[in-house]
């Protein structure tokens, strides 16, 4: 893979995102190896905890802000098959039947922040910042990140963030129940390292039925809520607010949004 790296140690197999030049950003060759590193993960049975990262200055921006840009300039925007590997990369990490860990520092954004919302503890060092990145560029939050958040924070506090789009830093994100962890930066690997290898020596059947239960209580119907959001992006992806959004973005202004 050339986007993604893994090492196995101890029962823990570390997923690292690895395409610092545009933040480790979720386009379609990342999301496809991010779900081949977990099929292996899964299939292999020396792995029982996954870990999640990202190298670089960050976790994940979310989105390919440089792809999108090409797409408006060439009028050829289809968000159409990344849509669908966003919900089968969600599932993906969903239903892995092992412990996923998001292991994250810097900017943890729009489906970066979809991303680790869908794992079962989150670590952050001190200089992480989650934003709802979506609504800046006239877009809804994807890879089920209403869904998972509202669970998490609960609708008043999910409606704030999705829809205001401001930064949240670690010492909030943490009152807020969205990180189970907070750690100066120097100390994200290993604390990372200590708590992976604490859950690898955990009951891997428990552990499994444990995720079941909760997925048949919290997430019984994940898989419609993502079809849906798929169709209102695909909406959002044809306005003029999404050009302006973009356009703006890529200019360093601040966007002026008409509604349409």
């Amino acid at each position: 893979m050339e986007r993604i790296n893994i090492n196995v140690k101890n029962g823990v197999a570390y997923v690292q995102m690895n395409y610092p030049k545009n933040l480790n950003a979720l386009n379609e060759p990342m999301l496809d190896e991010l779900v081949e590193a977990i099929d292996q993960c899964e299939q292999d049975e020396m792995t029982k905890v996954i870990v999640i990262s990202g190298a670089g200055k960050g976790f994940s921006a979310g989105g390919d802000i440089a792809e999108m840009i090409q797409g408006i300039q060439s009028n050829a925007v289809d968000f159409s098959g990344t849509m669908e590997k966003l919900k089968q990369t969600a599932l993906k990490v969903r239903r892995c039947r092992k412990a996923v860990i998001a292991s994250m520092h810097g900017p943890v954004a729009g489906a970066g922040f979809s991303l680790a919302l869908l794992c079962d503890f989150r670590i952050a060092a001190d200089n992480a910042k989650f934003i709802e990145a979506f609504v800046n560029i006239g877009l809804v939050p994807d890879m089920g990140n209403v869904y998972s958040l509202a669970r998490i924070v609960g609708v008043g506090t999910m409606t704030e963030l999705v829809m205001t789009g401001k930064p949240v830093d670690a010492t909030r994100a943490l009152e807020l129940n969205l990180v189970n962890q907070v750690v100066p930066m120097e100390e994200l690997e290993a604390v990372t390292e200590k708590f992976a290898t604490y859950m690898a020596s955990r009951p891997m059947v428990s552990i499994a039925n444990m995720k079941e239960m909760i997925n048949n209580l919290y997430y019984s119907d994940f898989e419609k809520a993502l079809d849906q959001e798929t169709k209102l992006q695909l909406q959002c992806s044809g306005t003029s607010d999404f050009v302006e959004g973009i356009t703006a973005f890529a200019q360093k202004r601040r966007p002026v949004f008409v509604g349409k």
